[in-house]
């Protein structure tokens, strides 16, 4: 009986495993995709509004003008979700976003002030209640970190080209 749940669970696991590798990121793909693709349409279709908080932005950011960097923010919120969908460049897409994400942390998300630990946290959080709100951008760098570092799975463009290559 012992022996049988071992292998039973060990052919689920194999399963599990080969099943993975096609499938695992997707739900992430899709999910990150869908966020900053809906940030993106967003800004297409609203105003500028980065004249507001381009001090807030690092270097070299806020040395640029605040037009250039919504067209920059905007274009790769377009662009990069939809290599990302497609599993097409996707480490490159995902280090994209993660500097946007970076950049839209420090100038909006993050704490204006903070003293202690314990202030900085109340930042994660989603809501508007004056100590930041980072708790998103913190799950989406997650996320994208995993697929920079992973890349897109067998379902996708960049396996298809690098079986063909």
């Amino acid at each position: 009986m012992k022996n049988s749940v071992k292998v039973l669970i060990q052919t689920i696991s194999a399963h599990l495993n080969t099943t993975g590798l096609w499938l695992a990121d997707i739900p992430l793909r899709l999910f990150l995709a869908w966020e900053f693709f809906e940030a993106g349409l967003e800004k297409l279709n609203g105003e500028n509004w980065f004249a507001q908080i381009q001090s807030n932005f690092p270097l070299p950011f806020n040395l640029l003008p605040a037009n250039l960097n919504w067209q920059l923010s905007m274009w790769a919120e377009l662009i990069a979700p939809v290599l990302i969908l497609l599993g097409f460049g996707t480490r490159l897409a995902s280090l994209v976003l993660i500097v946007l994400t970076i950049v839209a942390t420090a100038a909006v998300h993050w704490p204006a002030e903070w003293s202690t630990l314990s202030e900085l946290a109340m930042g994660y959080s989603i809501s508007d209640k004056g100590y930041g709100n980072y708790k998103l951008p913190l799950i989406y760098m997650v996320g994208l970190y995993f697929l920079l570092l992973k890349g897109s799975g067998q379902l996708s463009l960049d396996a298809l080209l690098r079986k063909r290559s």
